[in-house]
């Protein structure tokens, strides 16, 4: 056997294994300008984003009377609640249409 043959699968390992690193510090640079990893990105701006195509948040709006819930566990209850109180009218209105 040839010497460059036998060592076809381990030259082919490391570019892989190169291009996944590439792969790797690109997605951490990413990540961190979305905000989503600690780092030296700042996060969006009022006036707008420093990424090109994504908008800045919206400013929270606490004048209204009802306060939105801030993380999805209560936004997701909530739904739910919801969901449970229209099932409920459904099956009122239900019963009446049938009486």
């Amino acid at each position: 056997m040839d010497v460059s043959q036998r060592q076809g699968g381990w030259v082919g390992l490391i570019v892989l294994l190169l291009a996944l690193m590439v792969v790797a510090l690109l997605a951490q640079t990413v990540l961190k300008q979305y905000g989503l990893l600690p780092g030296t990105a700042r996060p969006a701006t009022a006036q707008g984003s420093r990424i090109p195509g994504v908008a800045a948040p919206m400013p929270l709006d606490v004048s209204s009377p009802e306060p939105t819930p801030g993380n999805a566990i209560e936004r997701a209850r909530g739904v739910e609640s919801m969901m449970r109180q229209d099932a409920a009218n459904r099956d009122k209105d239900v019963d009446a249409a049938t009486k």
